[in-house]
């Protein structure tokens, strides 16, 4: 191997290690790939940046504007008052129309916005109807997933192909190039959560009480200053009992005043009254110490939170979240969002202690309370695209639906798509001319263009991009692409679509979607010149294989978005997941060189 080859190898290696730690961000990551490749030489500057102007990424995030105006109208989530009433006359109709119409939305609409929009909708919908949100959520991200490979517009993956062959110097896919055998996978798909995949769902019913739920007796108590403590004179923010316990205060009762939230700079006096949020053993150790009494643990009835002026919520951060990678301690959430963290729901585990210290990630669930008055502001702030988070307690109604308003928007989707697909207008430039006419229209603000934009999502396309410019610079395409020949090669083109739908799959469960499309494609493309046989069949099998992750929560950013709030354990995934991934590795297996001539 040439030294650029080892350089691009390691690179590669290195990145699949860091996308599956979570150490870094995959935008930070996909970055660096950009930083290593252009500091070794394998790729020029110029190619580095051309990430950043290629059609695939300008689409992409134009196509988060145009997803953005479309959900804003109120269209999608009018649908889970109507399922609800079909979930409970027949379960297996419901599960039917509901994946349909996921999927259908999908197939034009970016898939992360679908789920980040829907989340507390069909959780209320599986309450509603009788049912856990765990019968619901997985399907709600799966039928997504069936979705975004009907269309090119579908997922960003799609376009990420896309634009690793328009920089080859290949034409780019037309917007329904995957649709015959992606409305296969789609049908496939919702037929199997309607009978198979319904019945293997976990039934998690959560305690209606949100402190049982995440276990929080124990960890709110009362607390009262006795005259002579360490703390009396203080302010809160420094105190030695507040950092010695590694408490947060929640209110202050001082004679008939209440204080609600108080703010770190609020002087504490004996007889003071604290409702804390605290490891009741650490209280109990330094009680004599630091002269406090301790009250019985308290209950978090919604009586008694209506009388503090308190409501406990439960927040789900969003993949385009920007507390995502962040310590809880550094969102600064009582600042920001007047909401006090009592507990995280972090993967499989519940964390009560040193909150400070949690990373946040892509479908945590923080429960926290809030001030009252301040929620509406808060469903507010989820309304927006990059809102940092959804919230899960009951909806008080579904948001209006505004016809006028989405017959416009849809209109404008409808001729990106004709535009395009009859070649008429670069892709590209047809998303760029309908975002324009939207913020002309004024039916959207320049303001809320920038924020519909996942810029993660912008800047991993971009640094990824230049990885596949690099395999196919140094040599390392072909030579990966000649060993899968070499040891799959002699039992027929058909085992080599297997084989690289099986590799493309598993790098797709451990890492980014689009990370691993940018880095299969030029794979795929050497393969099908080594066979001396049409790219078609293998790039469609990249499209496929990279999208259609279900086995992890964290290979599709949809999944991680539904995993805390529907209490799902890794296992579930695969065991829901595992059936479907074998059945459509058979089906593209079979069907892909029948809709795609070899």
């Amino acid at each position: 191997m040439s030294p650029h080859e080892i350089i691009v190898l390691c690179t590669v290696l290195g990145a699949l290690v860091l996308f599956i730690s979570e150490k870094l961000g995959i935008d930070l990551v996909a970055l660096l790939i950009l930083m290593v490749l252009v500091g070794t030489g394998v790729i020029t500057p110029k190619e580095a940046l051309n990430g950043f102007s290629d059609p695939a990424t300008i689409t992409v995030m134009f196509m988060f504007v145009l997803s953005s105006a479309l959900l804003r109208t109120g269209a999608v989530s009018t649908i889970g008052p109507k399922l609800s009433r079909i979930f409970r006359a027949n379960p297996a109709r419901g599960m039917f129309v509901f994946a349909l119409c996921i999927g259908g939305v999908s197939a034009f609409v970016n898939n992360t916005p679908v789920v980040a929009l829907l989340l507390p909708v069909v959780v209320q919908m599986a309450h509603s109807s009788g049912q856990a949100p765990s019968k619901l959520l997985i399907p709600l991200s799966y039928a997504t997933i069936f979705g975004g490979v009907v269309t090119l517009l579908g997922t960003s993956t799609n376009i990420v192909v896309s634009g690793v062959l328009t920089t080859q110097g290949r034409p780019g896919l037309g917007m329904f190039d995957q649709t015959p055998l992606g409305l296969v996978f789609l049908v496939a798909g919702v037929l199997y959560l309607t009978f198979i995949g319904r019945k293997l769902l976990p039934d998690r019913r959560a305690s209606k009480d949100l402190g049982d739920k995440f276990s929080m007796r124990g960890y709110v108590t009362e607390i009262q200053l006795l005259a002579g403590a360490p703390a009396v004179g203080q302010r809160i923010m420094d105190s030695t009992l507040v950092k010695e316990l590694d408490m947060d205060i929640i209110e202050i009762r001082r004679a008939d005043q209440r204080f609600t939230l108080p703010s770190g700079d609020q002087v504490l006096e004996a007889g003071d009254v604290l409702k804390v949020r605290c490891d009741l053993a650490r209280i109990r150790d330094l009680k004599d110490r630091a002269h406090i009494t301790m009250e019985p643990v308290l209950t978090l009835a919604n009586d008694d939170l209506r009388k503090r002026g308190t409501t406990l919520v439960e927040l789900v951060i969003t993949a385009s979240s920007d507390l995502e990678g962040k310590l809880l301690g550094e969102a600064d959430l009582i600042r920001k969002y007047r909401a006090v963290p009592l507990a995280v729901r972090h993967r499989e585990d519940v964390v009560h202690e040193r909150l400070h210290d949690v990373v946040l990630r892509a479908g945590d669930v923080i429960l926290a309370e809030v001030r009252s008055h301040y929620v509406a502001t808060l469903k507010k702030l989820e309304t927006t695209q990059d809102s940092p988070f959804v919230i899960l307690t009951e909806q008080e109604g579904v948001a209006i639906f505004q016809r006028k308003r989405f017959a416009f928007v849809a209109l404008v989707l409808l001729a990106v798509v004709v535009l395009s697909s009859m070649e008429l207008v670069p892709i590209a430039i047809a998303t760029l001319g309908a975002v324009v006419l939207l913020a002309v229209t004024r039916l959207m603000k320049m303001k809320d263009v920038y924020e519909a934009v996942e810029w993660r999502i912008v800047f991993l396309l971009a640094g990824t991009l230049s990885l596949g410019v690099a395999m196919e610079k140094c040599g390392l395409a072909d030579r990966l692409a000649h060993g899968l020949v070499d040891v799959l090669g002699p039992f027929g083109p058909r085992w080599v679509i297997c084989g690289l739908y099986l590799v493309t799959l598993i790098l797709t469960e451990l890492m980014s979607n689009t990370a691993t499309a940018a880095l299969v494609t030029p794979i795929a493309l050497a393969t099908a010149e080594a066979l001396g046989l049409s790219p078609m069949p293998f790039i469609m099998t990249v499209v496929f294989a990279a999208s259609l992750g279900f086995m992890t929560p964290f290979g599709y950013q949809t999944n991680a978005m539904i995993y805390g709030a529907g209490q799902y354990k890794s296992v579930d995934f695969l065991r829901v997941g595992a059936p479907l991934s074998l059945m459509f590795w058979i089906l593209a297996t079979w069907l892909i060189p029948v809709f795609y001539p070899l």
